[in-house]
């Protein structure tokens, strides 16, 4: 089960005519907790941003599937419905999930969407779907994990190593 985070991450960004401008980017980061969202998205954003940049919001993201595309540089949300029949009354009952598509433009999206789909047992409809400002995606990746964890006296060091190489 992935716990997906919405983090904005704020910066000076270099535009097309030499000018700074400080912008706020969302990024979707997969993690445990509010701490490991930030720590994730500091670590992954670290190497594409020169200068400083602070995490200015997190909140949870009620996601309950991705979809993936190499193809596409955009995300869009698609909320649909699941159908189901109550078997007491017979009446259709609609349950409403938000789910994440990766494509070009939103022609794409549902074809990723209807793809993805292709497997679900279940019957359901799509009730929207729109366009998100967000910037990428970064899922978790158990590969990412170092073998053994560094004690504090092992970071403390590295951290001395790196600003003596950047400053000489």
């Amino acid at each position: 089960m992935h716990n997906w985070f919405e983090c904005k991450v704020s910066f000076e960004k270099v535009l097309e005519n030499g000018m700074q401008k400080k912008v706020t980017e969302p990024y979707l980061v997969d993690a445990l907790s509010f701490t490991e969202a930030e720590a994730r998205i500091i670590e992954e954003i670290r190497p594409f941003i020169s200068g400083e940049f602070t995490v200015a919001d997190i909140k949870r993201a009620r996601l309950s599937e991705l979809f993936f595309n190499e193809n596409g540089d955009r995300f869009y949300k698609i909320k649909v419905y699941f159908i189901t029949l109550d078997e007491k009354s017979g009446a259709e009952k609609k349950t409403a999930a938000q789910m994440l598509a990766q494509a070009s433009n939103l022609k794409d999206a549902i074809a990723v969407l209807e793809e993805g789909m292709k497997g679900t047992l279940a019957d359901y409809t799509i009730a929207s779907v729109s366009e998100t400002p967000l910037m990428d995606v970064f899922p978790f990746d158990a590969n990412d994990i170092p073998a053994e964890k560094k004690s504090g006296e092992e970071l403390i060091a590295e951290q001395k190593q790196q600003a003596e190489t950047k400053d000489a």
